[in-house]
This record gives structure tokens, C-alpha cells and sequence, in this order.
């Protein structure tokens, strides 16, 4: 499962970056989002795929006994996903504001006079 993953992750920061270098911002926003997607993936493959317990301390115990699933990696990709649809809300914003005043959605054409 870790190997289908991780080519999994490789052909999203792959295209992402792929995407990124396009000449139009539109492609820009979704390469951006593939990179995102990517990274959370990463961050959840580095914290262990595995099958066990959550990470819930028993009622009168003081620690968890045998294996558990990692809960830092899961703290971290929430975060990445908020942080990542604040980065992508700005972008499009700052899409929509560029095609509003250049009229154009690619950034190397020169704006009409």
C-alpha cells in the first residue's frame, strides 16, 4: 500500500508542478491544488499507514497498550487543508481581480490599452 502511495504522491506533485509552469492562471490554481493534495498525502504517509486503534486512552488507564494510529500526522494535514483552501481562496481572488484588470488569464500577454 506504501508503494502505490507514494507513486500516487509523486504523480501529484508531478503534475502539480507540471501545471504550475503553464502560461494561465487557471492552470496555476489547479496545479496549486494538486501540490496541496500531494503534500497531505506525503504528511499522511510519513505517519504510518496502519490498522490499529486510535490514538484514545482507556478509562482508568494511563497509557495506551499495543499499536495505535499516529495522531500528529493527523493534526498536520488538517491544518495543511485549511491552510491550503485559505492559500487557494486567495488565489482565485487574485485570479479573478487579474482577468477583471488585464482582461486576459495569461500573465505574460501584454494588458490592452
Amino acid at each position: 500500500m506504501e508503494a502505490v502511495l507514494a507513486i500516487v504522491v509523486g504523480i501529484l506533485f508531478a503534475s502539480g508542478f507540471f501545471l504550475m509552469l503553464r502560461p494561465s492562471l487557471i492552470k496555476i490554481a489547479l496545479g496549486l491544488i494538486l501540490l496541496t493534495n500531494a503534500s497531505n498525502l506525503f504528511i499522511f504517509a510519513a505517519g504510518r499507514l496502519t490498522l490499529a486503534v486510535p490514538p484514545l486512552i482507556p478509562t482508568g488507564e494511563q497509557m495506551i497498550h499495543g499499536t495505535f494510529a499516529n495522531p500528529v500526522s493527523e493534526a498536520l494535514i488538517l491544518t495543511a487543508i485549511v491552510i491550503g483552501f485559505g492559500l487557494l481562496s486567495f488565489a482565485l481572488a487574485f485570479i479573478y481581480r487579474a482577468y477583471k484588470d488585464l482582461r486576459t488569464l495569461n500573465p505574460h500577454k501584454e494588458p490592452p490599452l
